[in-house]
């Protein structure tokens, strides 16, 4: 007697999230380029004061590993180091008096320096 078993191929996606504020944020970003083969890669990268740092940054390369997740048009992208880090995080934009730019809150950040640029 043979079992046979298949399985369903599994879309690997990043914990990640992009509110709808930050993806027309980068839409409107991605169309100032001109290029639709871009897509916002997040990835963590040793540095600052905490030990850790972000960087967002257009990109066209795929790295072995990616893990992709779409936000309407926009596609994040995160390398399969920075993946675990960012488990759950949320990046939205903000444009206030105080502060114009891109935030990220982190549940798995323990805590981070005073000028806010890293986090361990």
């Amino acid at each position: 007697m043979t079992t046979e078993t298949t399985s369903t191929p599994v879309e690997i996606t990043t914990g990640i999230t992009l509110t709808d504020v930050a993806a027309a944020k980068v839409a409107a970003l991605l169309a100032q380029e001109g290029r639709d083969d871009l897509y916002l890669r997040v990835a963590v990268q040793p540095g600052g004061c905490s030990g850790l740092r972000y960087q967002l940054y257009f990109d066209d390369r795929n790295q072995d590993g990616d893990i992709t997740r779409e936000f309407g048009a926009v596609k994040v992208v995160v390398d399969k180091m920075s993946d675990p880090y960012l488990m759950g995080a949320s990046i939205d934009f903000v444009d206030t008096i105080e502060k114009q730019g891109f935030t990220i809150d982190n549940p798995n950040a323990q805590g981070s320096c005073a000028c806010g640029d890293s986090f361990n």
